[in-house]
This record gives structure tokens, C-alpha cells and sequence, in this order.
């Protein structure tokens, strides 16, 4: 029975969001273990407050970028953070990471040894000789991501009957998503919220602005409903408002992340690429219309077992092309990218009026 369990996961938004069924398994299984998570900055938000793990810790990457050993303050950092991980004495860790890369497999064998963990349960793709409880990887795509971070917990012989992704959402934040959609003068399941970003980590995810902004206009025709866009400055906005013919109502860089998980708990639909925000709208179970294209939706489509989704994508020999069996592959996709330039208003309007009718 572990005692004191490290989960790891030095990723984006969904990724994180991505393991919160297991780290449900977790705690409901040991209840009274101490299980913290190791986490970039930018995620802690997810899990804080969460009641799934007793202690977020933040793994500061950027102090130890571009560490050499010529570069003695960095590496000073590092001998210390080191030494901390040490002193919280885990008896199990868990390591919610693929070993894809050199470099990643070098800093999570590197952290785990820091722990000094007897029980390391990890996916093993061959590279993975230092896991004490090894799961197979068969590769990106064999099985949903979720279902990979379950295994893991399983591992542990961790359970859990509710499946679903944890909804960073309290009271407080959701009063102030309402203010904000009261101001715009929208009423609860009435509106489709539309994210055309993706983050920064791979803009080769993302649909034509034009293209949202023609979507947005036949909803409304059809179906009288206005969209919302949200995301953050940086995510394409102001494209899609510039070629908008309908009521759009902009939110991008209006909301915290958590205001932003109460604007979609009242949608009616979402229409998003791949990216953390297609995730948390899975979290808050609004129906969601998933745009894929060079990355690999059998890894990453909606994690929805309480809610309708759908994936939309182009059935090309070429596509995915970013990550596929055990290797990263084209992150950026190709210079044409066919598989989202090709992709059509009509292709992903019929899409959403399924998910609208499924929701009526």
C-alpha cells in the first residue's frame, strides 16, 4: 500500500486535464495516502483546490533551461530542487509521460530518481528499464491517452467508477462567468462558444478564422444562435471578428481560466481544434465539435464518457502526422496542411447540428 505517491506530469493544459480520472484512482483508492503532483506552473491552476491531490508542486523548468554544467548556477538550481524532491520521502511515483524523446526521457528518469522511490509505474515503449511497475506503450493513438493514465493507476491497483475530467469550476468563478455573459446579454444555453486557437505549442492545429466566422453566421441563420469567442489574445479573435456577418461576442482575454470553465458549463455547443480549452469544454460536458488535423485525435479527441462529442477531420492517407506510434513526428504537419485547408464550413456545420439536435 504506498504512503506517499508523486504523480508527474510536465505538460499543457489538457494534458493535465488528461489525468485527473486517474488521479481520481488514486485518491479514492488510498485514501489515506499523501499523493502530490508535479506539475508545470501554468497547470497548477487545474489541480489546486482540486481535492485530488493534497499538495501541488511546481516544477520551475525555466530555471534549468539551457542547463549545462558550464553554467554552475543552473546547475546549483537543479542540485537543489533535487534535494527537495529527496526530502519528501515518496515511496511511489507515478510518471504520466510517454518516453518519446531523449531529452524527456533523460528528465523524468532524472526525477524519479531523485525521489528515491521504491515504486516507479510508468508506460515502457522500451525505453523504460527503470520502471518497477512498467505498462506497455504500444504506441501514440493505440488508446486514448485517458485510458493509458488509467492503466497506470491500475498498475497500483487504483480504481475509480467516475471517468470523467476534473472541472476546475467553483461557485465564486462561475457567478463571475454569469456577470459576464449577463453583460452581453446572453442567457444560459443559448450561445456556442468557439475557440480558434490552440495554444502555442503547435499552430499547424488551427482551422481559417474566415472559416469560423462563416460557421458562426449559418448557426445563426439556422439556428439563431449567437457565438461567443474565447481564448486568449494571441488565439485568432480578432480575425474571426474581422470576418464575422453575425452576433459574436468577444471574450478572448476576458476571462480566467476558471471564469472561462463557467462560460462553457453554459454553452450550448463548442467548436474548437485540438488544444486545453477542447478539453475543459469536455470537463464542463457542454457537446463538443473537435477539429483535428495533423495531430492525432485516436490520442486526443474529447475525453467525453458523459457527454456527446464528435471529431471532425479529413480522412487522408497522410494525416495524422503528428504523433503516431512512438514518435513525435511532423508537430507543425506539412506546409500545405491539406488536412485542415481542405477541411469545409459544411463538414463541420454538420457536425454541430448533430451535437444540436443531440442536445436539444
Amino acid at each position: 500500500m504506498p504512503d506517499r505517491i508523486l504523480a508527474i506530469k510536465l505538460a499543457d493544459l489538457g494534458d493535465v486535464l488528461n489525468i485527473t480520472p486517474a488521479l481520481r484512482a488514486l485518491r479514492q483508492t488510498f485514501p489515506r495516502a499523501r499523493l502530490d503532483a508535479l506539475v508545470n506552473p501554468h497547470t497548477a491552476l487545474i489541480l489546486a483546490d482540486s481535492g485530488l491531490v493534497d499538495e501541488v508542486v511546481i516544477f520551475p523548468k525555466t530555471q534549468f533551461e539551457g542547463w549545462t554544467p558550464l553554467k554552475p548556477t543552473a546547475w546549483r538550481s537543479l542540485a537543489r530542487y533535487m534535494r527537495m524532491l529527496r526530502s519528501r520521502r515518496y515511496d511511489t511515483v507515478v510518471n504520466f509521460h510517454h518516453l518519446t524523446t531523449r531529452m524527456g526521457r533523460a528528465k523524468q528518469r532524472a526525477l524519479v530518481s531523485a525521489t528515491a522511490a521504491d515504486a516507479v509505474a510508468g508506460l515502457d515503449n522500451g525505453h523504460g528499464r527503470w520502471l518497477t511497475l512498467p505498462v506497455k506503450d504500444r504506441g501514440f493513438g493505440y488508446k486514448r491517452e485517458v485510458e493509458y493514465w488509467l492503466d497506470l493507476a491500475r498498475a497500483l491497483g487504483a480504481t475509480t467508477p467516475d471517468l470523467s475530467l476534473h472541472l476546475p469550476l467553483n461557485a465564486e468563478a462561475q457567478a463571475r462567468a454569469d456577470a459576464l455573459l449577463a453583460q452581453a446579454g446572453l442567457s444560459q444555453r443559448a450561445f456556442a462558444v468557439f475557440h480558434p486557437g490552440s495554444g502555442g505549442f503547435s499552430l499547424a492545429r488551427r482551422w481559417d478564422p474566415p472559416k469560423f466566422a462563416a460557421l458562426a453566421a449559418a448557426l445563426h441563420r439556422r439556428h439563431g444562435i449567437p457565438t461567443v469567442i474565447v481564448g486568449t489574445p494571441d488565439d485568432d479573435a480578432s480575425q474571426v471578428m474581422a470576418a464575422g456577418s453575425s452576433p459574436l461576442i468577444d471574450l478572448s482575454g476576458r476571462t480566467s481560466f476558471h471564469e472561462l470553465a463557467g462560460v462553457l458549463k453554459r454553452a450550448r455547443l463548442f467548436v474548437g481544434a485540438d488544444s486545453g480549452v477542447m478539453h475543459l469544454a469536455a470537463a464542463a460536458r457542454v457537446p463538443v465539435v473537435a477539429i483535428f488535423g495533423p495531430t492525432n485525435p485516436r490520442a486526443w479527441a474529447p475525453w467525453t464518457p458523459y457527454s456527446p462529442s464528435r471529431v471532425v477531420r479529413l480522412d487522408l492517407d497522410c494525416s495524422p502526422c503528428a504523433y503516431v506510434g512512438h514518435a513525435v513526428g511532423q508537430r507543425e504537419g506539412c506546409a500545405a496542411r491539406t488536412c485542415l485547408t481542405d477541411l469545409s464550413v459544411d463538414h463541420v456545420l454538420a457536425a454541430a447540428e448533430a451535437m444540436l439536435n443531440e442536445g436539444a
